[in-house]
């Protein structure tokens, strides 16, 4: 009898959901409370509480190659960072080519999922779901997939700024911010430099009179234009790793050496005191300008607000203030799920492997996409579905509940940049090659070698890009030796809007010094070459 399996949420993380039971042979029913596809890359006129929402200036940070699924290559003709309605695009696509849409039951909230009565002997699920006309149905299910992301419930703390209750301004948190639409003219401040924050103060710098970038312990600025022009995110490989792990201390130095010698993030005001691996950068290619320009300026954090003005810890004050954007991160939340199924492990969901919570009897639960990382979602994603799909099936054994609990608190203590604020953040491709060691895609690097040197220097030397989960094992696709040997021309393909030619070969003219007549004098060039005339037979 075929698995019904609930995929709950219909981003990136739920597409790729819905693929992965299709390839294992199970049913999936895809439950989306919106009416298309995209998540959080569906850009919305305005903002729908309990869903995501981005700014309509949003450029993706990671580069198409790295951000793709591992069977599905990008267009070539799409520039490598796209425009979020680009990305939209390649969802569709996506979901086009696998038939994934009518699995989709849009307008459609989960209103719970609780375990069936007889749920220690089956492992099925109840889930409620509300249309959008009011209606509930509860439906049993084999298994569940939560896709809904972490970007969904602001954080605002308000508590932590004195005085911002009677400020005579306008705050808002970023999750509202759209344009800026409404700030010519007007004096900003944005508090918090993550992604959000850093793009959004560039984008208001545009029109407004000031920006004021607060930033409590400061931040690593990262280009996505990297050496050469190419995407910055491609000199991720498993060489990179290799070295990092040889050599930690010399990588990070050498890391923070590049940056400081295109930006002085000291003089800038920028530099945090964290070292670069320690936490994910911001991503920003236009901030210095914005800095240096005096469109944005770097300040400390907020101490407190007095009527328009607004108090800095270094006893600076900006007076007149209009706009206030909180770009203070997201809480996640997961108001469908039973309690105790979000027990904490410090300050991270306690899921084995960032998928399966570890005290259930059966492992029919999965949380996909409920992740970040030095690099794109999406793989991620794709690899905790695939696995996800394959221990529903019985075919991966998860380890003990025992082992799972202490595995999970280990690699709490040992998980990169995790605090109250990063929860979720893992080694990018350590973490990955964890997950398909177990759904047993991994590729082997020393086989490779011998089988195929000219497969293998690319897989070493990067970019690390997702096809190599495609080469072999369960999944395997036909066409990722030739998706990772072409990457490089989806790469240049965007750029070639403009052919320049190659300059003519000629040979170099002999400079000749004149000592007679009182002066040099250049000989004039050689003449064109003359085309030879070609025979012609008859």
């Amino acid at each position: 009898m075929v698995m019904k399996v609930a995929v709950i949420g219909a981003g990136p993380s739920g597409l790729t959901s819905i693929k992965a039971c299709l390839d294992e042979g199970l049913e999936p029913t895809c439950f989306e409370s919106s009416y298309a596809i995209g998540g959080l890359w569906k850009y919305k006129e305005e903002p729908e509480p309990g869903r995501a929402n981005i700014y309509q200036s949003v450029i993706i940070n990671s580069s198409k190659e790295m951000a793709a699924y591992s069977d599905f290559p990008p267009p070539a003709e799409l520039p490598n960072n796209m425009h979020h309605s680009e990305v939209l695009q390649y969802l569709h696509l996506y979901a086009q080519a696998f038939n994934l849409l009518p699995h989709i039951h849009f307008k459609t909230t989960v209103v719970s999922v609780s375990q069936s009565p007889d749920f220690a002997a089956k492992g099925e699920w109840e889930v409620k779901t509300e249309a959008r006309d009011g209606q509930r149905e509860t439906r049993v299910f084999d298994a569940v997939m939560v896709c809904v992301g972490h970007y969904n419930k602001p954080h605002l703390p308000l508590q932590d700024f004195p005085g911002i209750q009677s400020f005579e301004g306008r705050y808002i948190h970023s999750w509202e911010y759209h344009n800026a639409e409404g700030l010519q003219g007007k004096r900003v401040v944005v508090i918090g430099i993550g992604n959000s924050g850093g793009d959004i103060a560039v984008d208001a710098s545009r029109v407004a009179e000031k920006v004021y970038l607060s930033t409590r312990s400061g931040a690593w600025v990262f280009s996505r234009v990297g050496k050469g022009g190419l995407p910055s995110d491609l000199v991720i490989s498993r060489m990179d790793l290799m070295l990092h792990k040889l050599f930690p201390t010399w990588m990070n130095k050498n890391m923070e050496k590049r940056l400081n010698e295109s930006l002085d993030h000291k003089l800038y005001g920028l530099k945090p005191k964290h070292s670069f691996f320690a936490q994910i950068p911001v991503v920003n290619d236009e901030l210095p300008s914005r800095i240096i320009s005096g469109r944005v300026k770097i300040k400390p954090n907020v101490k407190e607000f007095c009527g328009s003005s607004v108090v800095f810890v270094d006893g600076s004050i900006i007076d007149k203030v209009d706009v206030v954007v909180f770009a203070t991160g997201y809480n996640y939340s997961f108001p469908f799920l039973p309690p105790a199924l979000q027990s904490k492990s410090g300050y991270r969901l306690r899921l084995y492997k960032h998928v399966f919570p570890p005290g259930l009897t059966r492992p029919t639960l999965a949380v996909v996409g409920f992740i970040h990382g030095f690099g794109a979602v999406n793989p991620l994603a794709e690899m905790q579905a695939r696995l996800a799909t394959r221990v529903f099936k019985g075919i991966v054994a998860l380890p003990s509940k025992e082992t799972m609990l202490e595995e999970t608190e280990k690699d709490t203590e040992t998980m990169f940049a995790c605090s109250d604020r990063t929860p979720i953040c893992v080694n990018y491709i350590p973490y990955q090659d964890s997950l398909a060691e177990l759904v047993g895609v991994r590729p082997n690097i020393l086989w490779l070698f011998l089988k195929d040197p000219r497969l293998a220097l690319q897989v070493f030397m990067g970019p690390f890009t997702s096809y190599q989960y495609r080469l072999t094992g369960p999944g395997q696709w036909a066409g990722a030796r030739q998706a990772i040997l072409t990457q490089w021309e989806r790469v240049f393909q965007p750029f070639r809007t403009r052919v320049v030619a190659e300059p003519e070969s000629r040979p170099s003219p002999t400079l000749k010094i004149m000592t007679s007549g009182g002066g040099g004098q250049l000989p004039p060039p050689p003449p064109p070459p003359q085309k030879k005339q070609q025979k012609t037979k008859t």
